[in-house]
């Protein structure tokens, strides 16, 4: 009952912390991920056993060259495509059960930069999206709500009816049939969600969660494999009774690449 009344009470502030920073101001909102941004990639560099500090005076600029610097369509889908490049070859790592000792140093560099760093970028870039640059917070906190409906749901459907293991070596608590309830349940929240904002068309938010939904799943089972790999339960201890912050944000940084692109997307072929 504590541990859960522990959960609780950091989730709630966690959630307060986030809704705070989007409606504060863009630049809360930016100041907060910089910051989130520094803690996922201390807690991963440990996970995977990345020497040095270089890493993270390379994340500030690449944060600062594309958060405040380089506005130029052509560069940032540059970054966009190195970023899914390395985020494919996680994937690819995901189903081919190979370790990491073999991997080297700069490896380890350019995944922790273009995945943790580059993903935080992202997600900053999610609500400027449009060649306006006005800060679009309803896209960004939809966006939130579909990924904690996914969570929630998938938790209690695969808690109540799963039986189908998703991925039993990586994550043995996962269910297909949790996955699949999460889904459903996110698009009806996308369908309510087009009821009340028009940022996005009923339709585009509908494929938005598909791929909210589907690599915000892949972003959680990469985090568990490096743990799992790393012989550790959680990335951290920085909130009590969920453990890391990378824990929380695995499937948020993960998703926000493509999620960037999928928006993108909509205004390029619409």
């Amino acid at each position: 009952m504590k541990d859960l009344l522990t959960r609780s009470i950091t989730g709630i502030l966690y959630v307060f912390l986030l809704l705070s920073a989007v409606f504060l101001s863009s630049d809360a909102f930016d100041f907060l991920f910089l910051s989130f941004g520094l803690i996922c990639i201390y807690e991963f560099k440990k996970l995977i056993k990345l020497s040095g500090y270089y890493i993270f005076i390379a994340f500030l600029l690449l944060w600062w060259l594309f958060v405040h610097l380089v506005q130029r369509e052509t560069a940032i889908f540059f970054l966009l495509f190195i970023t899914l490049v390395v985020n494919f070859f996680l994937i690819a790592l995901l189903y081919s059960g190979k370790q990491l000792k073999n991997i080297r140093e700069l490896h380890k560099f350019i995944i922790t930069l273009f995945y943790i760093g580059a993903g935080c970028i992202f997600l900053t870039m999610i609500p400027y999206h449009k060649p306006d640059n006005l800060f679009a917070k309803f896209i960004i906190i939809g966006i939130f709500i579909l990924i904690w409906i996914n969570d929630t749901f998938a938790y209690l459907v695969g808690r109540s009816i799963g039986r189908t293991k998703l991925f039993p070596s990586i994550s043995p608590n996962k269910t297909v049939e949790g996955f699949i309830g999460g889904m459903v349940f996110s698009l009806i929240a996308a369908y309510v969600i087009a009821l009340y904002n028009s940022d996005l068309s009923t339709i585009e938010w509908l494929i938005l969660s598909l791929v909210v939904v589907i690599t915000g799943t892949l972003g959680d089972l990469i985090e568990s494999k490096f743990k799992r790999l790393a012989g550790v339960k959680d990335s951290g201890a920085i909130l009590p009774g969920h453990g890391g912050l990378l824990d929380r944000l695995d499937s948020i940084i993960f998703l926000a690449p493509f999620t960037y692109l999928t928006l993108q997307l909509f205004i390029h072929v619409s």
